[in-house]
């Protein structure tokens, strides 16, 4: 089995302005970094985030703060295993949060259905809504360095609601059908 490597980014920046603080917290996030506690986090060894860790070390020069960039290994499998943990808890972390929404998706078109509310705008809005979800879903899936539990259970829920968008579409179509049918007969 190979050896797992990481960059390590230690870092330190004036507390004011707050907003550079969380800007800097965010974009590390957004990456997938994992932190180990305050201004400690990890990142897997790829080009990609050699690049953008030697920008934000950059950035963090530029804010007269201090930041020490390292590659490191696991002591031992066991803290090897810890560190993949918190990626993969991280993350799903992230899936559980965007199903819940497929939850909200699921019922809205329940709701639409059990009201007999059947129209185009719905159609519109609710694909607007699974795009947004399918967008989100990617995301965290790039982030997902290390198979985080819930993967497989949010793309079978994106499934889930594309193919109940689709039954709901079917009967809007279905139903407008009907209607152009009928009244033409008078």
């Amino acid at each position: 089995m190979a050896t797992e490597t990481w960059f390590l980014l230690t870092y330190k920046v004036p507390a004011e302005p707050n907003r550079r603080r969380v800007a800097l917290w965010r974009k590390l996030k957004s990456m997938g970094a994992v932190y180990l506690q305050s201004g400690v986090c990890l990142l897997p060894k790829t080009d990609d985030h050699r690049r953008a860790l030697k920008v934000i070390e950059n950035e963090i020069a530029e804010m007269e703060g201090e930041a020490v960039l390292l590659e490191t290994v696991a002591l031992d499998k066991a803290q090897g295993d810890k560190v993949l943990a918190r990626f993969r808890a991280d993350r799903d972390e992230e899936y559980r949060e965007l199903l819940g929404r497929c939850d909200d998706f699921e019922a809205e078109i329940a709701k639409e259905t059990t009201s007999n509310h059947f129209s185009y705008a719905e159609i519109e809005e609710n694909d607007e809504d699974l795009k947004k979800l399918r967008s989100w879903y990617e995301k965290i899936r790039r982030l997902d360095f290390y198979g985080a539990t819930l993967a497989a259970e949010a793309e079978a829920r994106l499934a889930k609601c594309e193919v109940l968008l689709d039954a709901y579409a079917n009967q809007v179509f279905a139903l407008q059908e009907e209607n152009r049918g009928s009244s033409g007969e008078a």
